[in-house]
């Protein structure tokens, strides 16, 4: 799909990203998910930028739900995909990379755990499935800016927001420190990805979107030839 044929600009299209900790193993080497936290913006309107995430537990008296000095973003898991789902169920089309395998079946999880309803099936964009054809390089988030040496309108160079070790860690135990800094990598995945589509798109580099079946039909058969990173 090149720049002059984009019919999706009439589309309302929501760019989103999750984020995830490993809970527990249910078979050697493979623990399941848990979404810690989902950002999201309306493609072309950065100000719509939003994030939730979740909410550690608090076992003090009469704070059963939620502390009071508690961050506003923060929240329990049904109002973390509640919301979000309000906003995915107004979108036309979403987007993001890797969510086709990724962070789409990952939020149904959840929603299945929680007994919630299911995500609807939806027009979906995937910059990492919907790429072109290739082998022996990387198609994730993190390489694909760098290549395109991809920057936002005022011309900073935009990156992803690196991850130590001891910062995934501090993240996943959903500490004050490890909640920020799981929300200042999942928005600016999700600002850097909205100039790396249009740039992905500029270069022709994508194929059309696809609808997504929320209620199975894999869209590519086994892991992806690059590998599951995003």
């Amino acid at each position: 799909m090149s720049g002059l044929d984009r019919p999706e600009r009439h589309l309302r299209i929501l760019d989103f990203d999750i984020e995830n900790r490993p809970l527990s193993y249910w078979v050697p080497d493979r623990p399941s998910a848990e979404v810690t936290s989902i950002a999201w913006m309306v493609a072309g309107l950065h100000d719509s930028l939003q994030v939730v995430g979740l909410a550690p537990p608090c076992w003090h008296r009469g704070h059963e739900k939620r502390c009071p000095d508690m961050p506003d973003f923060l929240m329990t898991m049904p109002d973390l995909l509640d919301t979000f789902v309000a906003e995915y169920n107004r979108a036309d089309m979403v987007t993001g990379h890797y969510i086709l395998m990724h962070d789409l079946p990952i939020v149904n999880a959840m929603l299945y755990e929680q007994r919630m309803p299911l995500l609807s099936d939806k027009l979906a964009h995937d910059t990492k499935v919907h790429m072109f054809s290739k082998k022996d390089l990387p198609a994730t988030q993190e390489y694909l800016l760098e290549l395109l040496d991809v920057k936002c309108p005022l011309g900073m160079t935009l990156e992803k927001f690196h991850m130590t070790q001891p910062r995934w860690r501090e993240a996943n135990r959903l500490s004050r420190e490890g909640t920020e800094l799981t929300k200042r990598r999942v928005t600016s995945d999700v600002h850097a990805h909205s100039h790396m589509r249009e740039a992905m798109l500029e270069a022709g580099w994508l194929s059309g979107p696809k609808v997504w079946r929320s209620g199975g039909e894999d869209v590519v058969v086994g892991r992806a030839a690059t590998g599951e990173s995003k």
